[in-house]
């Protein structure tokens, strides 16, 4: 069975006097359209997750949904980000989700005194969110399937990007948006290759060499 988050470094945070523990996480980093999500996180100590709170890859869509609900309802405060495709092609989608994840804690009504992030980078130096101060900041490999913080951040962010992305199906249909969330399957590459680039698809990808992304 695989792991289920837990509240463990939230708790083990508040028991050291952090008050306003943040989780942080990203969608949309590895598709070929449309923008980069993030989403931020706060609990209060006596929050009570349900059971099924997970990486939001794991969880079915209606579910996301109700839980997002659930989230938005029960955190002592929440925010969502997102940077634009034009900027995700002039700086890269390394930078531009460095750029979402501090917007994401920017536009949270309290400044966090701790910040969980879930980390995607090889080089670990890089896991952090750059121009916050490291020492209150906690890189976890596979956050998302670890802390709650993260996974209710994943989730939110990953039910807010869909959304988005059902509304872009509607203004460029013959991508398929709606269905494959801007990733990069065969049929929304076949697309590409038909009717070439929109103006919210990323530039910076190889397109012929890039491996298509679940957008599940």
């Amino acid at each position: 069975m695989r792991p289920k988050p837990t509240l463990k470094e939230e708790k083990k945070l508040w028991k050291n006097g952090y008050r306003y523990v943040v989780g942080i996480d990203e969608v949309g980093r590895g598709a070929f359209a449309g923008p980069v999500v993030a989403a931020a996180v706060v609990f209060s100590r006596n929050f009570r997750p349900p059971d099924d709170i997970n990486d939001s890859k794991l969880v079915k869509p209606r579910r996301r949904e109700f839980l997002a609900q659930v989230i938005k309802k029960e955190a002592r405060c929440f925010s969502i980000a997102e940077i634009a495709t034009v900027k995700i092609n002039k700086y890269g989608i390394g930078k531009a989700t460095q750029m979402c994840f501090r917007k994401a804690v920017r536009l949270l009504p309290i400044k966090p005194d701790y910040v969980l992030i879930d980390a995607f980078y090889r080089n670990a130096s890089s896991a952090y969110i750059k121009h916050m101060n490291r020492k209150n900041q906690k890189p976890i490999k596979k956050g998302d399937q670890k802390s709650i913080s993260i996974a209710a951040a994943s989730i939110i962010a990953k039910v807010y990007r869909d959304s988005l992305m059902k509304r872009l199906h509607k203004k460029y249909p013959q991508y398929r948006l709606a269905k494959n969330k801007g990733y990069g399957t065969k049929e929304h590459r076949e697309a590409i290759k038909k009717y070439g680039l929109s103006r919210i698809h990323r530039k910076s990808f190889n397109l012929e060499g890039k491996q298509a992304e679940s957008s599940t």
